[in-house]
């Protein structure tokens, strides 16, 4: 009996003459799609929520974040959690990465990758999964053997798993603690998920990781906190940050982040009268959290004023 097809890659007659339609009439279909792209994701905040308040704890722990995917949805997942080291501080060695077809998969289609269920058990068992450990699992039609069988392996090993879908009933979802359905329907382009299935999945992940970093310390008043510097743009941003946070000059700036190795929690911590190891430690105590340090550091400093004598 043939299996149907996801939600993802059926057909809607309404693009049927797409080819013949006037250049300004399909981008407005297509800007069409991509805005029922977010709406589909507001109807899944409160699943996303729940997957945030699951994974909080674990990687407050120590545990590792993982990305799981194949093709589109496996690059984009990719890049959600590369941008999390530089933006968010993010330790390399807490973040795996897992694309069907490995890194060549990046750049061009590997061959029945997405399909072998084996070589995605192998890989996930390879990187052994913890409980404390969150795995993203990413797939628009909500099949793709490689993902599902990689999130099984880590669910059995007591792993947080998070499944990623945009058709509803699907084996991705059943494998999930946190399944996070973001129904998208048929493509303007039958099957293109790179489109709108794209859009609802990078904009999910957006939110899901950005809420986790939040959650975990790495921004303090709206600010990246944690943020690399790597390169004269984040020279001056970092600059700014300090400036603006600890209301000092462009040159204690300047030297406060020289003290702190580049550091903007630490500089701030230096613009309150700490040296760097008393800093460190203070951040450490605080587990990461800046606002945390700031108060304990404010009470610290707090000196009760004697009660007035009695008339």
């Amino acid at each position: 009996m043939t299996q149907p097809p996801a939600r993802t890659e059926t057909l809607d007659p309404r693009y049927d003459s797409l080819d013949l339609w006037p250049t300004g009439t399909v981008l407005s279909a297509l800007l069409e799609s991509q805005l029922d792209a977010a709406a589909s994701v507001k109807a899944a905040l409160p699943q996303l929520e729940a997957a945030i308040a699951a994974a909080l704890p674990r990687l407050e722990r120590g545990g590792r974040l993982f990305y799981v995917g194949a093709g589109t949805s496996g690059r984009i997942g990719l890049q959600d959690g590369v941008e999390l080291i530089p933006t968010y501080g993010w330790p390399r060695a807490r973040l795996v990465l897992m694309l069907a077809g490995g890194d060549a998969a990046l750049f061009s289609p590997v061959e029945g990758a997405e399909d072998d269920e084996a070589e995605a058990t192998r890989a996930m068992a390879a990187h052994t999964p913890t409980p404390n450990d969150v795995v993203i699992g990413v797939a628009a039609s909500g099949g793709t053997p490689y993902t599902c069988a990689a999130l099984a392996c880590a669910r059995a090993q007591g792993s947080l798993v998070i499944g990623l879908s945009c058709s509803p009933d699907t084996r991705l979802l059943a494998e999930s603690d946190c399944p996070v359905l973001t129904l998208t329907g048929a493509e303007v382009v039958a099957g293109s998920t790179r489109m709108k299935a794209g859009t609802a999945q990078k904009i999910a992940l957006n939110l899901l990781s950005t809420t986790l970093m939040i959650r975990l310390g790495h921004t303090w008043r709206g600010q990246m906190v944690d943020m690399r510097i790597v390169n004269a743009k984040l020279v001056a941003r970092a600059q700014r940050m300090v400036r603006h946070l600890s209301g000092c000059t462009q040159d204690q700036a300047v030297a406060a982040l020289r003290d702190a190795s580049g550091s903007i929690k630490l500089a701030i911590l230096l613009r309150h009268g700490l040296d760097a190891p008393q800093a460190r430690a203070l951040l450490e105590l605080c587990g990461g959290h800046l606002r945390a340090a700031l108060d304990r550091l404010a009470a610290r400093n707090t000196v009760p004023t004697a009660p007035k004598p009695e008339a």
